[in-house]
Order: C-alpha cells, then sequence, then structure tokens
C-alpha cells in the first residue's frame, strides 16, 4: 500500500490565507478600538451627568478590552497587581523617624484579579 498524501498548498495560496487572516486580525482590532472609543465617550457623558457609579462601571468594561486590545496576559496582569500591592505596603509601614524622607510617593491603586 501507498502513502496517501493530502492537498498540499502552493506557496501563493498560504500566502493569501496569511494576508487574509492579518486582514480579519485587523479589522477585529479597529472594531474593538471604535468601540473603546465609544465606550470612553459614554464614560465622559455619564461624569458629566453626574452619574459617576455608572461612569465607574464602563470605566471596567473600557480596562478589559484594553486588556484584550493590547494582549495582555493574566500573568502579567497579576505581576502588575503583585507590584502594586507591595507599593501600598511599603507606604502603610511605618517609618523610621531617624530616615530621611523623600519625595512624597502616592500610592497606586490596588487592583484585584477577577476571572
Amino acid at each position: 500500500m501507498g502513502f496517501v498524501k493530502g492537498p498540499t498548498r502552493s506557496p501563493r495560496f498560504h500566502l493569501a490565507v496569511s494576508v487574509t487572516e492579518n486582514t480579519l486580525v485587523s479589522h477585529s482590532e479597529e472594531k474593538l478600538r471604535a468601540i473603546l472609543a465609544t465606550l470612553e465617550e459614554c464614560k465622559a457623558a455619564l461624569v458629566l451627568g453626574g452619574d459617576k457609579d455608572t461612569a465607574q462601571l464602563v470605566s471596567v468594561a473600557i480596562l478589559e478590552l484594553r486588556i484584550k486590545i493590547n494582549r495582555i496576559e493574566d500573568s502579567e496582569l497579576k505581576a502588575l497587581c503583585d507590584a502594586m500591592l507591595r507599593g501600598v505596603e511599603a507606604i502603610e509601614q511605618p517609618r523610621d523617624p531617624e530616615l530621611p524622607e523623600g519625595p512624597p510617593v502616592r500610592p497606586p491603586v490596588s487592583l484585584k484579579l477577577v476571572k
């Protein structure tokens, strides 16, 4: 019995598939960026209208979309949150009064990864 080979792709076909895949990704990113812009406008309108709670909810959606657009991995986000928490803990620890004080450090915002 002989070995049956499946259909092979020509280099030109492979290039066409790659271009199509890249184009789809590009269009998808463009759509996400357009949605992001719309959400940012909605958030601004909510803040101006005094609806800060809803604006914060829209901010969470904006953050999630930015994470997706920028392809930020869960592990990278967790590392950022951990680093920020360490910074908060360092600020909250009592200082030795004999050590000279440096410039004031603004405490970072605490983030919690929710999946």
